[in-house]
């Protein structure tokens, strides 16, 4: 784990960046990789060749990374992703809504200059989603002679541009075995949402905000917004100038069907430490940024914690290097991912798109099933 000191608009020092990985992956490449130059791209039907070598991949490990595939439209990608996926998202209000590349293909959702902390999709709001894939539109070279973007791109060998993942499998068995994940076991967690008034940013400069109660919950109404956020299990407040705050209590951990067990489904990306490299944002005392964590019985997290929970997911974090034409597949039950800043050169573009599987009612622990 690294301590990083900044000095873009960010008078808070000694910033704690993820390291993402330590050079050995959990497993090897070969488990999750299909290449595309084996099969008939003309063929992207469920039955074909290419769907049942993806599904096969994933069903076993919970992970696939299609490579070679010679295709340059987000919307042939999409329909790779979906010989996994199936049934897509319908958006309900109360995540964290990204903006629409083209339809059913969203945008990450984050600015490239800020580092996503591993997570699990949707773990801060009472429907989750079961899986996410990732569309490699445009890329970054794979290899560079300059070692501050080595180190922007994850370091240890890992692309600039790259996506990580970390296995949430070997983290929860882990974590169980330690005080840290016995004290997350039994008291759970309180996700903390402060979501903005929009009217009240009309012709300002939107410094601390990271969404508006209207965009998240897709109404101008309060009492609709409101109404959406109860639906999701979330217990409301209003604050001074229409500020929706938000709670959520529940399990660190979820039941996953497809081991028969309980795996860890959380982490610190919807901490305060969230916003350490977001503009305008970063610079705010944690207990002023729109989101926090405690534990479920609204106690705090602390800096011990804190680091144990992200050298956790870095132990067992890999990257995956993209190539144009790329599509990744990931389990949101099996895997957390994340990635580092990024910082374009001339010239350079970084786009993924970004698809989301169907929503399902979080179920929380199954007690016999640890």
């Amino acid at each position: 784990m690294a301590i990083v000191e900044h000095s873009e608009f960010a008078p808070l020092s000694n910033v704690v960046e993820p390291e993402w990985w330590h050079g050995t992956r959990p497993i090897d490449a070969t488990d999750y990789t299909v290449d595309a130059t084996d099969f008939d791209m003309t063929d992207l039907s469920y039955d074909s060749a290419l769907g049942v070598a993806m599904r096969r991949t994933y069903d076993r490990v919970g992970l696939v990374h299609v490579t070679n595939s010679g295709l340059s439209e987000l919307s042939d990608m999409r329909r790779v992703a979906k010989l996994v996926i199936g049934a897509e998202m319908s958006y309900e209000g109360g995540a964290n809504p990204r903006g629409n590349i083209e339809p059913n293909v969203y945008e990450i959702g984050a600015p490239l200059s800020a580092w996503l902390h591993y997570h699990h999709e949707m773990a801060y709001v009472g429907r989750s989603t079961r899986v996410i894939s990732f569309l490699a539109k445009d890329v970054l070279p794979q290899a560079t002679d300059d070692p501050s973007a080595t180190v922007a791109g994850g370091g240890l060998g890992a692309s600039r541009g790259a996506t990580f993942v970390s296995d949430s499998i070997g983290a929860t068995d882990r974590l169980l075995a330690t005080d840290f994940g016995r004290k997350l076991k039994d008291l759970g967690l309180c996700y903390h949402r402060n979501l903005t008034d929009r009217d009240a940013y009309i012709d300002k400069t939107e410094y601390g905000v990271y969404n508006h109660w209207q965009t998240s919950f897709e109404t101008d109404d309060p009492e609709v917004a409101a109404t959406r956020a109860r639906n999701q299990r979330l217990a409301v407040d209003w604050g001074a100038d229409r500020l929706l705050k938000t709670r959520y209590y529940c399990s660190a951990f979820e039941y996953f069907p497809g081991l028969d067990r309980n795996v860890l489904y959380s982490s610190l990306a919807d901490h305060g430490m969230w916003f350490d490299t977001w503009p305008l944002v970063q610079h705010l005392p944690y207990e002023e940024r729109p989101l926090h964590m405690t534990f479920g019985d609204d106690s705090e997290i602390s800096a011990d914690e804190i680091q144990e929970w992200i050298d956790l997911y870095d132990d067992f974090g890999m990257p995956i290097d993209w190539n144009e034409g790329d599509v990744g597949v990931i389990c949101n039950y099996r895997w957390a991912h994340g990635r580092p800043g990024i910082r374009l050169a001339d010239g350079e573009r970084r786009k993924l798109g970004v698809v989301l599987g169907d929503q399902y009612d979080r179920v929380g622990v199954v007690s016999n099933r640890w």
